[in-house]
């Protein structure tokens, strides 16, 4: 059966090239198909979803940043950058988030950790978004592709999603010694009912948690579920 499957897609490939090397008169550009990629034969249709749910999961997040810069716009201000919006891109600039000097190297819940520090001088925006981007790379293996003999680990998403709730709760209670919050984000007493930050969590958490359950599903896991007070939560390991 192996031998059967092997040659099956060694013919698929091969009729594949044998089409694009077909002299025919081009397609309008609108219409025109996507070239054809050898990688294409490795992917199901679980791994186009779980880049589809990585991909959002990240544009989500730095919607989340320019959000906070806007409602804390003294954080974006310590770097001496131009404006938000190119800050918030030194993040999500390319596939994965570099390491921060400011930082000194804390990603994932480290980093969270740091806006919550009341002897942190840096930009507790970016400690914040830069900790939950990692810690959402790092349940994807830090891969920004997947194929057939990839294997993600369902307790590793679900846990992402639990510490993304940590992290809103955190972001929304957690004060400084003079009981003001480190970073603002949800509407505070007299202004108008702000839910945007909330939504935006919410779709974070239902995505991780969606994907959780479609790869347990694929690899036959059964997820532990972990259930934790918010007050004195801890992140839980990725």
């Amino acid at each position: 059966m192996k031998a059967k499957h092997a040659a099956a897609v060694v013919l698929l490939a091969l009729t594949a090239l044998s089409l694009s090397a077909c002299k025919t008169k081009p397609a309008p550009e609108a219409v025109r198909p996507e070239p054809f990629k050898f990688s294409d034969l490795a992917k199901t249709d679980v791994d186009e979803v779980t880049e589809v749910h990585r991909e959002e999961a990240l544009r989500h997040l730095r919607d989340l940043m320019v959000k906070l810069y806007r409602r804390n716009p003294a954080e974006w201000k310590r770097t001496g950058k131009p404006s938000l919006e190119f800050v918030a891109e030194r993040v999500f600039r390319g596939s994965r988030v570099p390491n921060f000097v400011e930082l000194n190297g804390a990603r994932g819940a480290d980093s969270i950790n740091l806006t919550f520090d009341e002897s942190y001088e840096g930009d507790r925006v970016l400690a914040f978004i830069a900790g939950l981007t990692t810690m959402i790379n790092a349940a994807y293996n830090d891969k920004t592709e997947f194929f057939v003999i990839d294997e993600l680990d369902a307790q590793k998403l679900y846990n992402s999603a639990r510490n993304v709730e940590i992290a809103a709760w955190k972001l929304g209670t957690k004060t400084d010694s003079s009981g003001r919050l480190f970073l603002l984000s949800n509407s505070t007493s007299g202004e108008l009912r702000n839910l945007s930050f909330e939504r935006l969590f919410g779709k974070i958490i239902a995505q991780q948690d969606t994907i959780a359950r479609i790869v347990a599903d694929r690899t036959n896991r059964t997820i532990r579920k972990v259930m934790q007070r918010m007050v004195g939560a801890v992140f839980l390991p990725i």
